[in-house]
């Protein structure tokens, strides 16, 4: 396991307006939570924090929050929640869950295809990505970082299920074994219109009308609800 380490300060910054001055000196308000302990408001650096993300899958790795304080031990924890701005896009809020390294934790750990298929490369198709993740239950100090998968064989018609990719023996799988993870489709065939005949004129629709009944010369026509007599 790669020792990912974040800095971290405790946040006596509580509030609205506080918050929003704390992000304005380049800071980010998070919180830790911890099983059986009162969460734990910190702050960190914007910079820093953008950087493991850009860097890093953070989703499914291993996080060990370092304080200043030496008697302080470093938290392992896994990102619970990364909040951003809806207009601007900007990270405002995090949330940490702090962990055990020797117990089973569930994961969601994500699959990458390796290589191009041959259904793509030969013979038109599109790989379709079916499955973009795959829960798994491990040691935090096991969580792979990647499911990667070999398509470079697949053809047209050809799909990979879970089941079909190895694990290592201390992963259990959660995810449904027949599930479809990559699939190579055929190439979509366009329809096209049948050329009109030239001279051909568009027919309208005929239209029956009614032919409605012209009385005989003479005859009275018969009103409703009057007797003959």
């Amino acid at each position: 396991m790669e020792n990912i380490i974040l800095e971290i300060q405790t946040r006596e910054e509580i509030g609205k307006s506080k918050v929003k001055d704390l992000r304005g000196k380049g800071f980010i308000p998070a919180v830790v939570y911890s099983e059986g302990k009162n969460s734990l408001p910190i702050k960190v650096s914007h910079k820093e924090l953008w950087q493991l993300i850009h860097h890093h899958r953070v989703e499914s790795m291993v996080i060990n929050l370092k304080t200043a304080d030496k008697k302080q031990k470093d938290k392992p924890c896994l990102i619970k929640e990364i909040q951003y701005d809806p207009v601007k896009g900007d990270i405002i809020h995090v949330d940490f869950n702090e962990i055990s390294l020797t117990e089973l934790i569930k994961v969601n750990v994500p699959v990458s295809a390796k290589g191009e298929p041959a259904g793509v490369k030969q013979e038109g198709g599109s790989l379709e990505h079916n499955l973009w993740e795959i829960e798994v239950e491990c040691l935090p100090t096991e969580i792979p970082q990647d499911v990667e998968v070999d398509v470079s064989q697949m053809k047209i018609g050809d799909s990979i299920h879970v089941k079909d990719i190895a694990f290592p023996s201390n992963i259990k799988v959660l995810t449904n074994p027949d599930a479809i993870v990559l699939s190579v489709a055929a190439p979509i065939k366009e329809e096209v219109a049948a050329p009109a005949v030239e001279g051909e004129e568009k027919q309208e629709p005929e239209v029956i009308k009614e032919k409605k009944e012209v009385p005989a010369e003479g005859a009275e026509e018969e009103k409703p609800g009057k007797e003959k007599k």
